[in-house]
């Protein structure tokens, strides 16, 4: 676990210079003001920082092992991450420091530990008899570089195999190089005038430890004889060698090759192979070799007692079959079976009843690690179905592109998404239990219920249980369903602004207990969904056209800037509804021959059918504007109590009424200030402001924005192709992340008073004037250059009133400016308690229309709790910007506290948390920074340099949630949790599974009589007498370093809690010298055994002898 220096600030200091900052607004407040009374109990101490867990599938894998006892997998990357899956829940992620690849994995089998070797040519010890793995020994190889390892099960003694074709022991112990040396020359000797190239396979004799097979990449083989020195045969072929594998009877082995072939050998007949197979390959006529395909890159030889052997092999496919995805071939009998998979396979293992190399291996499953997945098959079933996966694998199925995290959330809403989540399951899975379950699970601390949603590059949506440090998908939402998809490539009319996933998800709004969602997606459409447990069938789908743009002589005619909307009971008689077309022209055309109020995506005309879940209550879109396209929205804002919702961009706000289905407010940035304006900005046609592509594709690019302050992401939003920040792509390759002053700099061309964009919106019942006597409900919207502005929302009474009177919506001017672009907004009552929006609590939307006339009548407008505050009493406003946040009392509109949170970088993301019944601001800067500051003086609790690098990806789906958590995507596909709290990180170990547990290892097999009285069966090896130094003598001390590992330590502490502790650590303790006194006993009683079978029956066959019968005996 990475350690962090975390820097806590004195408190009595802070409260110092946090009354300094706010002495001079203080002298603005009459004596004995109320905001003195809080009583703040959120200390330093509450906080500290560290990482959870991390989620997904591991990012670029690149090696595969499993421990066939301890029932525990292991995944190594290409970044030099470790990720350990035991049983669904069983989850760890370990990193090796230097961040070099990981090439080998191997375990110590039923021994709680794991051998990882590294591109950077470095062994590594791990102990998994921990909560968290530690590093126990470390060896750094530095004349040759590591190509092959092979450890043999109950042996300390690792074989490593290296690209000069040597071979060098290591004790696993003491991680010490042994003096016994396989040199590649002494291995082939004469058979071959050239160098039989890197190691790429060792292995012993299932039937004798004593004989080490030895593949070179050139095609060479070795059998050598650890004991003698020597190569007993040596098995040549004209084709490289990827793989070799023995069967377990020790007589053969298989090859696999560069052309396509296996070739299996009989140990005893070196000059040629027994057997050529080419799985793949055309058999020609005239008994010509068939044609050569593409490499065999793994081969195994698995046995079985009833039956004939596996064969299972990855590659090898003919070269003819252009675009045939890649596949893993099964082998059995006269049967071949060819199951393709989505992504290239990095490595497959196949799962076994027994550990023992010599007995009937009884293959029940194939693990198989792809590029983007893992997949099991179950080999013991016809048709070899897959295992239903029940690891959060599929975080990136599509991008993800943006991220929210809500923490206590209603106890019923994780059940209600499970049951609707549940009918989406695929069928035709293996019956059995998923294979991989070794480990317990961790004591669940937590009783609150955490919820992720995740909004992904192709528009769906997924829904996430993140209950104690645990995740499972629950739901998946395809907001693309509701458009027409182009039927050809070529056919492009409506998407053509959009260089490629035209309905990415960049904002999410969700209200947990109505359950009311919506989201903002890439050609600047909204989508308002409702949750229903009851499949409906939608006739016409209910939407509206949104012309947004930067013109003020467009206030004159407000009605005429959006298409009217469908007709929908209850709103006849509303004067702002026209009859509509069912569906607007995508074709029509300002005068000039320009593209206009057209929008970039066609909603389907056909009845849609709905399944139980979120249902769409109505789809907005921003249309084009004489030939210029709509600009992305930058924020978004939810109420379920209203029936409203908000959104803007770079060009003005919009506000909808749900319910009624009409358009309130279509106002551009400028017209929300009235004759007030700070800049005096003249407006402009949108066509005189043409912004260069690329908006967040390129921030990263051009020249300095000349001026004293970091812009951010949301000022950057302005593309004139809407296309999805390249940097949350998986597959690009991106340069320098991190980022810059000059980020925003594809807006350089534009102005910047005439593209204010809206970047925080936020509904509340609150003070919105300073004469006002009495909370009142509104909307508070926040700006890029800093600025907060009330609008009143004036709403007609609950049940049929409130469909039939229109709400009534007015800008009421600004309140208050801060540095750069508002972030965030909550309020606060009189205690310091957050004041939540209001909102409804869920019921089923009812399809029958007395049913619905009836729900429309119950339904009151659940009110915050500040309307029912005492008139004279106020309100604090928190509002948090990208450089600094503030905290106004309402109604006086005094800023009673400030806080410059950073002057050098910027704030990317603030939320207003709560946390041990309190309520703090968490900020994450782009500077790697995560801070908190107490509510509402803006105390600093907490200033920790958490991320080196942060890029884009990083930016957009950082968040905050209540009670100490927060995530954001570390790779293209996995989710990285952490915790600030204090209570957390003391609770972690605990909640943390446990991935060793004690399991006995099974019994070797039965030598069985006759190889007990010939000499048959698995001869054993006294590896301490070759190996040993006493034998070997001395490696050299320039080929490898030995560097202890920091988890030695750590390493007795986990392995000696409790009884188990103690057996385990008895069992690590046993040295060489006790295994020899064990495998002693076996022997003796062995002979014992035999001695008596022999004396027996030699008597039997001395009776027989008369006869003559004794060869029958």
């Amino acid at each position: 676990m990475r350690k962090f220096n975390i820097r806590k600030v004195l408190d009595g200091l802070t409260a110092v210079s946090a009354v300094a900052s706010a002495s001079s607004a203080a002298q603005q407040q009459q004596a004995g003001n109320r905001e003195t009374e809080i009583q703040e109990t959120l200390q330093s101490e509450h906080f500290q920082l560290c990482k959870t867990v991390r989620h997904g599938f591991p990012y670029q894998p690149s090696a595969l092992a499993f421990d066939p006892v301890q029932k525990i997998l292991a995944i190594g990357t290409q970044t030099g991450a470790l990720r350990l899956f035991g049983r669904p829940g069983v989850e760890c992620y370990c990193q090796h420091d230097s961040g070099a690849a990981v090439i080998q994995l191997q375990f110590l089998i039923n021994e709680g530990a794991l051998v990882s070797a590294l591109a950077d040519d470095t062994l590594h010890l791990w102990n998994l008899r921990q909560k968290r793995p530690a590093i126990l020994h470390s060896l750094k190889f530095n004349r040759e570089r590591i190509t092959f390892c092979h450890l043999p099960f109950q042996s300390k003694w690792l074989y490593v195999g290296t690209e000069r074709g040597n071979i060098h022991i290591v004790n696993v112990e003491s991680f010490t190089l042994s003096g016994y040396v396989i040199m590649w020359n002494k291995a082939i000797e004469l058979s071959s005038k050239s160098h039989p190239g890197p190691v790429v396979h060792i292995s012993d004799n299932p039937m004798d430890e004593g004989k080490l097979l030895i593949g070179f990449e050139s095609g060479t083989v070795v059998l050598w004889d650890l004991k003698s020195k020597k190569a007993d045969y040596r098995y040549t072929h004209d084709e490289a060698i990827h793989s070799v594998a023995w069967h377990h009877e020790g007589k053969q082995f298989i090859c696999s090759h560069s052309d396509g072939t296996l070739t299996i050998w009989n140990v005893k007949s070196p000059t040629k192979p027994f057997q050529t197979i080419t799985p793949h390959g055309k058999q020609l006529k005239d008994g010509k070799k068939p044609e050569p395909c593409k490499p065999i890159l793994k081969v195994e030889y698995k046995t079985t007692r009833a039956g004939e052997p596996f064969i299972i092999l990855s590659g090898g496919l003919s070269y003819d079959t252009v675009g045939r995805r890649p596949c893993l071939t099964v082998m059995h009998g006269k049967s071949t079976a060819v199951l393709e998979m989505d992504y290239s396979i990095v490595d497959f293992l196949t799962l076994c009843e027994t550990p023992y190399p010599n007995d009937f291996q009884e293959p029940y499953a194939v693990v198989v690690l792809l590029e983007k997945d893992l997949v099991l098959i179950d080999l013991a079933q016809n048709g070899y179905p897959i295992f239903e996966n029940p690891y959060p694998l599929t975080i990136h199925e599509s991008p993800v592109t943006c991220c929210e995290y809500f923490a206590d959330c209603p106890v019923d809403l994780i059940p209600a998404l499970y049951s609707v989540g549940a009918r989406q399951k695929r069928q035709g899975y293996s019956k059995k239990e998923w294979p991989i379950s070794g480990g317990n699970w961790g004591v669940i601390t937590q009783s609150y219920s955490e919820i992720i949603i995740t909004g992904h590059a192709d528009g769906s949506i997924k829904f996430w249980d993140a209950s104690a440090i645990t995740l499972q998908v629950l739901y998946k939402l395809k907001t693309a369903k509701v458009f027409e998809k182009s039927r050809n490539k070529d056919e492009k009319p409506n998407t053509d602004i959009v260089d490629e996933d035209p309905y990415a998800i960049q904002i999410i709004s969700w209200c947990a207990e109505s359950r009311m969602l919506c989201i903002a997606g890439v050609s600047a459409h909204v989508i308002i969904y409702r949750f229903s447990k009851q499949e409906v069938t939608t006739e016409v789908i209910p939407m509206l056209e949104v012309r947004l743009l930067y013109e003020i002589n467009d206030v004159e005619t407000p009605d005429g800037e959006q298409v009217p909307p469908v007709p929908t009971p209850g709103t006849g008689s509303n004067p702002q509804s026209i009859v509509p077309q069912s569906h607007p022209s995508t074709s029509s055309s300002s005068s000039d021959g320009l593209r206009d109020n057209v929008p970039c995506l066609k909603v389907k005309n056909s009845p849609l059918k709905q399944s139980p879940g979120y249902q769409i209550e109505l789809v907005i879109q921003l249309v084009w504007v004489s030939g210029e396209p709509p600009q992305q929205i930058t924020s978004l804002a939810i109420n379920s109590a209203y029936g409203l919702v908000v959104f803007g961009n770079c060009n003005g706000i919009a506000m909808v009424d749900y319910l009624q289905k009409t358009v309130l407010l279509n106002l551009g940035t400028i017209e929300l200030y009235g004759s007030n304006d700070p800049y005096r900005r003249e407006p402009r046609s949108p066509r005189k402001t043409r912004q260069p592509s690329g908006g967040l594709c390129d921030i990263n690019e051009g020249t300095v924005v000349p001026e004293d302050r970091c812009k951010s992401p949301t000022s950057a939003k302005m593309s004139r192709k809407l296309s999805l920040p390249t940097e949350l792509k998986p597959d690009l390759d991106v340069k320098d992340n991190s980022f810059s002053r000059s980020r925003s700099s594809s807006v350089t061309s534009i102005d910047k008073e005439s593209r204010e964009a809206i970047s925080a919106l936020h509904f509340c019942e609150t003070f919105t004037r300073k004469a006002d006597t009495s909370p009142s409900p509104c909307l508070w919207v926040g700006t890029t250059l800093g600025t907060v502005l009330v609008i009143a929302l004036n709403l007609p009474p609950g049940g049929e009133q409130r469909l039939l009177q229109p709400v009534i919506v007015s800008p009421s001017g600004t309140i208050l400016r801060l540095k750069g672009a508002i972030l965030r907004m909550a309020f606060l009552d009189t205690t310091g308690s957050l004041v939540p929006p209001a909102h409804e609590t869920w019921r089923e939307h009812y399809e029958d229309k007395d049913e619905k006339e009836k729900a429309k009548k119950r339904r009151p407008v659940s009110v915050s709790p500040s309307s029912s505050q005492e008139i004279s009493e106020n309100q604090y406003a928190v509002i948090c910007s990208e450089k600094q946040a503030k905290v106004i009392s309402l109604p006086s509109q005094n800023c009673i506290y400030k806080q410059n949170i950073t002057e050098t970088s910027f704030v990317l993301r603030g939320d207003i948390v709560s946390l041990s019944n309190s309520i703090c601001l968490a900020c994450f800067c782009a500077n790697g920074h995560i801070m908190t500051f107490s509510l509402p003086s803006l105390r600093p609790l907490l200033d920790v340099y958490y991320l080196p690098l942060t890029n884009m990806r990083i930016a957009r789906t950082f968040c905050f949630t209540d009670n100490g958590q927060a995530l954001y995507l570390v790779s293209p596909t996995e989710i990285q949790r952490l915790t600030y709290s204090q209570e957390t990180c003391e609770n972690l170990q605990e909640m943390l599974g446990e991935l060793f547990t004690l399991v006995e290892t099974p019994e070797a097999p039965n030598r069985g009589f006759f190889k007990g009285l010939f000499g048959g069966g698995a001869q054993s090896l006294d590896r301490e007498e070759l190996f040993g130094e006493s034998a070997s003598g001395k490696a050299s001390r320039s080929l490898a370093q030995h560097i202890p590992g920091p988890g030695g330590i750590e390493g007795v502490k986990g392995a000696a809690s409790g009884v188990v502790g103690e057996l385990a650590r008895a069992r690590l303790a046993l040295d060489e010298r006790g295994q020899k006194l064990g495998e002693l006993e076996e022997k003796t009683a062995a002979m014992l055994y035999s001695a008596d079978s022999f004396s027996k029956h030699a008597h039997e066959m001395m009776l027989k002898y008369k006869d003559k019968k004794w060869y029958q005996f």
